[in-house]
């Protein structure tokens, strides 16, 4: 339990760091988060940077941000209320343009140029204008409606029922083939026939499922159980414990099967079947035991022989590890998700957190830290850090029979 209490107590201070320096960052575009900042140099990027630099807004990160600060004002109103006033007061300003960009279509794009005209860059690093298909959705317009979801409901905003149905139609469109995953393409029916059946796209909406059950949106949630039913029964190897990224194929996208887990787990209750539970616990387990190659998780790994395809270890796979390992631990009480924890929380804490400032490393090789992106040049807003990290504190006051850190109380934009 020492661990536990050690642990909760890093997290928080953790989370609190990374959202001050957030805040104290000049804003992008009237109110858009900036974290523009190089990981290794800790130098901003500016216009001379092109689509790294203050000309490009990335809805994605946005997106991501407005569920970040959101969450965190619940947390820290208890442990730290100068700091949930201030979330609140950037999360409100913050809604307002996100629900203003993403109301006129009915969509978020990945990228915008300083216009805030939606645009993409290909694999030559060429600038094009994006497509914009009515039927077809993205993970922009997921991690935007997830942030909105969130604002809208903490705040009790009239459009909440708005910001719910197109959170709906985005599941509806993953159901019915309309979920396009590459934003750096066109967004069209050519773009979506190309398409694997990767179970991602479920998994990241799977990661609204425990938000949306803290703040009562009952009625949305019966698409959880079935996500959760279908990368099982489609994605699962058992004989590894891995999840395939797709079916047939030899590539598993090892972070990927860990957060689905975590977001399995948090979303799961006390009535969940047990065999489910061994399940999820066994596919962290062997994930994290074939992925961790040091100093962090491979981005992905050959199911038939185990061995590192990318010499890439990106920083966000090891806080999720640390919150479905917390998650499961929590439920099962196992050696083996507190080790899986444990080990996760030591590499993370002495290879990525730069601690000054309260950023991490984006990207390491077995060597040294790179100048390798990811998915957007912009800084984690405390999303994959933040939101895993208050996952495993949530995890952790359950363990030392604590009250959970969400109130669920209702709040107004001031």
């Amino acid at each position: 339990m020492k661990f536990v209490t050690e642990a909760r107590a890093i997290y928080a201070a953790a989370n609190a760091g990374t959202l001050y320096w957030m805040l104290q960052r000049p804003v992008l575009g009237g109110g858009f988060l900036n974290t523009k900042q190089n990981s290794l140099t800790l130098k901003d990027y500016g216009a001379e940077d092109g689509v790294r630099g203050p000309d490009y807004t990335y809805g994605w990160i946005q997106g991501r941000g407005l569920e970040s600060l959101v969450c965190h004002a619940e947390f820290f109103e208890k442990e730290l209320p100068p700091l949930a006033e201030k979330l609140d007061a950037v999360a409100c300003r913050l809604y307002d343009l996100l629900a203003a960009l993403q109301k006129p279509d009915g969509h978020a794009y990945f990228c915008y140029d300083r216009g805030m005209n939606a645009v993409y860059t290909d694999t030559e690093g060429v600038v094009h204008t994006q497509e914009r298909p009515a039927l077809i959705y993205s993970y922009s317009d997921a991690f935007v409606a997830k942030g909105l979801v969130a604002a809208a409901s903490r705040y009790s905003l009239p459009a909440l029922a708005d910001h719910l149905a197109y959170f709906d139609r985005i599941i509806a469109s993953i159901e019915a083939g309309r979920f396009q995953m590459d934003e750096r393409r066109p967004l069209s029916l050519d773009s979506l026939a190309m398409q694997a059946d990767d179970f991602s796209p479920r998994m990241i909406l799977l990661g609204a499922a425990g938000m949306l059950k803290r703040f009562g949106h009952t009625a949305h949630l019966p698409f959880a159980d079935r996500f959760i039913a279908h990368v099982i029964d489609r994605h699962y190897d058992g004989p590894s414990g891995l999840l395939r990224n797709v079916p047939g194929d030899d590539s598993c996208n090892i972070g990927h099967g860990i957060e689905f887990v975590g977001f399995a787990l948090d979303y799961l209750d006390e009535n969940a079947a047990p065999a489910l539970i061994e399940t999820l616990e066994h596919i962290l387990v062997s994930s994290f035991d074939k992925g961790f190659v040091g100093p962090g998780i491979a981005l992905t790994v050959s199911m038939s022989t185990g061995e590192a395809q990318s010499p890439y270890c990106p920083w966000w796979s090891l806080p999720e590890t640390i919150r479905s390992a917390a998650l499961a631990h929590h439920r099962t009480g196992s050696a083996e998700s507190l080790r899986v924890w444990k080990s996760a929380h030591a590499a993370f804490f002495e290879s990525y957190w730069r601690g000054t400032p309260p950023i991490v490393y984006q990207t390491r090789t077995k060597d040294r830290p790179v100048d390798f992106v990811p998915a957007t040049p912009d800084l984690d807003p405390g999303y994959h850090t933040g939101l895993s990290l208050l996952a495993a504190i949530r995890a952790a006051d359950r363990l030392m029979s604590e009250t959970p850190s969400i109130s669920g109380s209702i709040h107004g934009c001031r």
